[in-house]
């Protein structure tokens, strides 16, 4: 679950609102990673902004990226094992690297461009979900 502020919520619900609910009209105009966080900048396809300081700001803390490259398994594989003691082999799921070290070392560009799609759209899911959650509430 990602941690988002009262104040990003009714960002992010004006851009979904803007773009009449079409989600595949957000696009992701810039990024940047640190050691805390993993920076989207957010707009509407159909509305380039001219600088990045017009768009949609969203800041989403490194574990939570960490937790969605995991549960979408962009960081392993399906692979074969050979047991250590009993050799026999079996089917699981490898892992090439810890998650944001993965992003970082191992994944190529467009992997990568996977991993910034994969967290909106796991960051939109959220938001819409919540809110309809919310909307049944006693």
């Amino acid at each position: 679950m990602i941690k988002i502020s009262q104040k990003l919520k009714s960002q992010l619900w004006w851009l979904i609102i803007s773009v009449d609910y079409d989600y595949s009209r957000i696009s992701i105009a810039e990024h940047d990673l640190t050691d805390e966080a993993l920076t989207l900048w957010l707009e509407d396809k159909q509305d380039f902004k001219n600088s990045i300081d017009e768009c949609l700001q969203v800041d989403i803390r490194v574990r939570d990226m960490a937790r969605v490259i995991k549960a979408e398994n962009l960081n392993s594989y399906e692979g074969t094992k050979l047991h250590p003691t009993k050799n026999f082999a079996y089917k699981a799921r490898i892992e090439i690297n810890a998650p944001v070290q993965w992003y970082k070392d191992d994944a190529s560009v467009v992997e990568q461009q996977w991993t910034r799609e994969a967290m909106l759209k796991a960051l939109l899911t959220q938001l819409v979900e919540a809110g309809a959650a919310s909307d049944y509430e006693y």
